[in-house]
């Protein structure tokens, strides 16, 4: 089985959702749904993993994340849909003997070799020697995929977002973990359409790892986009009751299930800038909704 033979769902349904609290600002709110690309490997992840897959070739897979990493969750699935090994190394050596989160008990059932490392090591994962070790230790043929899946691969794989919505929004948002859907997002874009990043960690990082990412993926930076550091609510999988609430009303309003990593911190954010007036009105804003609940 190749990454072809999954048949994802592309281009991603486009929903307009009908929200009062947008439409009196004079703003119409989109819904990108790449939630529905597969049942197994949600929205940007399959854009960021395809190329990555193919340059494996059946490989075992090697990769990065937190112990609510959707990223983990996807690779893990990519690896039982096409028959290759996957490890992922997981932050937090605390997390070992513990009973597992849902998302990397689905790790787990999927077939993924998980390996815990402690937040020093990880902090550290990318440089020579340790990524070396953990090579020699674990699986010295694996194929290495980075935290999140953002290399220059991944970015031309995000490429086709921002193509699917040429001409039918002017600013779409996405939610940022490692900043590579939204480098390719803003390149795919046509000219006078915006792309902008909510990123979900605290920090202010992630400026730099973007414009990084996509100079080696096309050797400049390209695109109109803008990061919005406001929304992050403390840090990763920080769900603090304000956000619960909001991400229940959203759901109830319109049905769509929502995310609370990323997704429900773009959809507070989007509302909260259309309340400043950060939208034009007549604006037609398009939300990428990146994973299920």
């Amino acid at each position: 089985m190749t990454p072809e033979t999954l048949a994802p769902r592309l281009p991603s349904p486009l929903e307009e959702a009908e929200d009062e609290r947008f439409a009196r600002h004079g703003v119409r709110l989109l819904l990108k749904r790449d939630d529905l690309i597969h049942p197994d490997l949600v929205g940007n992840k399959w854009r960021k993993l395809v190329l990555n897959l193919e340059a494996a070739a059946g490989r075992p897979v090697l990769t990065f994340g937190g112990a609510y990493s959707n990223h983990l969750r996807a690779t893990a699935a990519a690896g039982r849909l096409l028959g290759f090994p996957t490890i992922g190394v997981v932050r937090g050596d605390e997390l070992a003997g513990r009973p597992l989160n849902p998302s990397l008990a689905q790790c787990a059932a999927d077939g993924m070799r998980l390996h815990f490392v402690d937040r020093s090591t990880y902090r550290r994962k990318s440089s020579p020697d340790v990524l070396a070790g953990l090579l020699q230790s674990l699986c010295p043929d694996a194929y290495v995929v980075p935290e999140g899946g953002s290399n220059s691969l991944a970015v031309h794989g995000c490429t086709a977002l921002g193509e699917e919505l040429r001409g039918v929004a002017d600013v779409v948002g996405v939610a940022c973990g490692t900043g590579g859907t939204l480098a390719g997002l803003a390149a795919g874009l046509a000219p006078g359409q915006r792309a902008l990043g909510v990123p979900v960690l605290k920090g202010g990082f992630l400026e730099a790892e973007i414009r990084a990412l996509q100079r080696a993926a096309f050797g400049e930076v390209r695109g109109d986009w803008t990061l919005d550091d406001r929304f992050h609510f403390g840090g990763y999988a920080r769900v603090p009751a304000e956000l619960e609430a909001f991400a229940r009303d959203f759901e109830g309003r319109h049905g769509v299930g929502v995310e609370r990593v990323y997704v429900a911190k773009l959809l507070y954010a989007l509302l909260g800038l259309a309340e400043e007036g950060a939208f034009e009105r007549g604006s037609r804003v398009a939300a990428v909704i990146t994973g299920r609940p």
